[in-house]
């Protein structure tokens, strides 16, 4: 892999999407121009949000100890990693922006591959701020089933992924 250097692909890619905005913007064309604002609009969300969540992960990386997430978060931990993982990803703020590097930080001071993929998971399904707006939209029973279907399924999903990755030696690089 080519780490630390753009190919040529890449920047070939970021110079056409520049090109089609710009021919967008020139010539009227609306779809280009919504989609110039909805990149501009994630973008300058993106960068409100990322400093603060990275100063954030640097400081549980800094102040949690190794012991303390392999207790809560390693082999040892059954069922308890995943209750942990819930009540980390409920919390989150960001979606999978911050949560990539929070589980990188949890694999790295010890957490069992099951449950940083657990994590990763709950992230998507069970923040609190969005499973309020759900439930404020779509009803309570639905956002409780959703719930109840999706948490086992996660649960599922991510002992299935790490038993595999464990069999073939997976480990995250560096």
């Amino acid at each position: 892999m080519n780490r630390g250097r753009t190919q040529p692909t890449q920047i070939a890619l970021i110079v056409t999407f520049g090109l089609f905005l710009a021919y967008s913007w020139l010539t009227g064309l609306d779809t280009g121009q919504r989609i110039g604002r909805t990149f501009a609009s994630t973008s300058l969300a993106m960068v409100k949000l990322l400093p603060c969540a990275f100063i954030l992960i640097a400081l549980f990386d800094t102040w949690i100890k190794r012991e303390t997430v392999e207790r809560h978060f390693g082999e040892g931990s059954g069922v308890r990693g995943y209750v942990w993982g819930l009540l980390l990803a409920g919390t989150s703020v960001g979606g999978l922006y911050v949560a990539f590097p929070l589980a990188h930080s949890l694999h790295r001071k010890g957490a069992k591959l099951t449950a940083v993929f657990a994590y990763i998971g709950f992230v998507g399904v069970s923040r609190i701020p969005w499973t309020m707006f759900e439930a404020s939209f779509m009803g309570l029973t639905f956002t409780l089933v959703r719930l109840a279907v999706s948490i086992p399924l996660v649960i599922l999903a991510s002992v299935v992924m790490g038993r595999v990755l464990s069999k073939r030696g997976y480990q995250i690089q560096e």
